[in-house]
């Protein structure tokens, strides 16, 4: 039996089903939410679109002209369908195109979307291929399957290793910060995205034919991945990530090879070398110090120019993190070098499960990256200071799980407070 006769029993199989991927039109909504604000009639581009969900739900709540692209004609035709139905076919244009080879000219698209779509190029390719579509100050969105699980079971990894490599949430974070992006939010989706999708699946499953040419094969494969799902979905699941193109500056990870350039960077970036030591002795310190959150940006010569880096911390009693000191050779101040580590320190931490961030800093200086007052969470530290320059940022949004814990900062002991 050829590929070919499986893979149109494998279309079969979908034809017609409200998803092809996990997701939900509150996911779509959720991710669509960091990105912001958007122009008046944005110009979208959804990826692999399938039959269009996402690039439906686009178009109504942007009021953009929405790009469709997929690969399977008959998808696109249910999307056409679609969208005559619901008075957007004047906004959404179907296209059958190859999403790692797109025919648009550089600065087409305000946003560019992609749920469940990215891994048939990559995750990383996506992210290198794409970022020449957005125009300035366009964001992209995309969802990826990843290990959620500290230490997968070897029942989960025997069946993705063969298909597709997963990697953890902080990993893909790196990733796009690597790529030249900013995280303007992540959204790990629910188990209910997961069933939106594999609930029509199974009852499609039930109710198929099996003697149809290729669909024996397509069965068996659909069965496996719902198995694998019932039995281990505790070890991955699906992430939105919704980026923007960020400063020009590389970012990453302080090595231990970096640890006398970061000292050398926090004692030039300040008039003694308090800061450079307090970095060294939180380094010291297990309780304090955050593996993978001490972050460097590299000048064009490959050297550290900027140094930023999050530690421990307690609010009331419960776990917070502390982003200080940021430091940036006096050459390269001003230059974007200290917004870039910053931002991909944030990323980061946002990635590693950090909720809420303090900093003491310049009121003018840290709003821009969302930073507001303490004190409307009811946040103090326990030293006067002016009320605009202790600031707080939730990277996590409160829900029934979890609340902004209130009450005095307590800093590590290296911080002398």
């Amino acid at each position: 039996m050829t590929d070919n006769v499986v893979r149109d029993a494998f279309f079969a199989l979908h034809h017609g089903l409200p998803r092809q991927g996990p997701g939900s039109d509150s996911t779509t909504l959720r991710l669509l939410s960091f990105v912001g604000p958007l122009p008046e009639r944005p110009r979208v581009l959804d990826l692999g679109c399938g039959p269009g969900r996402s690039a439906l739900l686009l178009a109504a709540e942007t009021g953009g002209e929405v790009t469709a692209v997929d690969l399977h004609e008959p998808f696109l035709d249910e999307l056409r369908a679609a969208a005559k139905a619901r008075g957007l076919a004047d906004r959404i244009h179907p296209v059958n195109a190859d999403m790692g080879e797109l025919p648009y000219q550089d600065a087409s698209f305000d946003l560019i979307w992609a749920e469940s779509s990215a891994y048939s190029i990559g995750f990383d390719n996506a992210l290198r291929r794409w970022k020449r579509l957005l125009a300035p100050g366009a964001s992209l969105v995309l969802t990826e399957c990843e290990w959620t699980a500290a230490d997968p079971s070897t029942e989960a990894r025997a069946f993705w290793e063969p298909h597709y490599a997963l990697r953890t949430a902080e990993e893909n974070v790196r990733a796009c910060t690597g790529a030249g992006y900013s995280v303007l939010g992540v959204h790990r989706q629910p188990e209910s995205d997961w069933d939106e999708y594999y609930g029509p699946l199974a009852e499609r499953a039930d109710a198929t034919d099996p003697q149809t040419p290729g669909m024996a094969e397509a069965l068996a494969g659909a069965r496996a991945e719902l198995a694998m799902r019932r039995d281990h979905g505790g070890d991955y699941g699906y992430t939105g990530y919704a980026l923007r193109p960020a400063a020009s500056w590389p970012t990453r990870p302080e090595s231990a090879a970096d640890i006398t350039a970061v000292h050398a960077v926090n004692a030039a970036a300040f008039p003694t070398a308090a800061e450079a030591d307090l970095v060294d002795a939180l380094r010291a310190d297990t309780d304090a110090w955050l593996p993978g959150l001490s972050y460097v940006a590299e000048a064009p010569d490959g050297t550290v120019a900027a140094h930023a880096l999050i530690t421990r911390c307690l609010v009331g009693g419960a776990p917070a993190a502390a982003l200080a000191p940021v430091a940036v050779l006096p050459r390269y101040q001003r230059t974007g070098a200290g917004s870039a580590v910053v931002r991909a320190v944030l990323d980061a931490a946002r990635a590693r499960g950090e909720r809420l961030v303090l900093v003491l800093g310049h009121p003018a200086y840290y709003p821009k990256f969302g930073f507001t007052p303490a004190s409307g969470y009811g946040i103090r530290p326990g030293f006067e200071v002016p009320d605009e320059a202790m600031m707080a940022l939730v990277l996590g949004a409160a829900d029934g799980s979890w609340q902004v814990p209130q009450g005095t900062i307590t800093y590590p002991a290296a911080f002398g407070v």
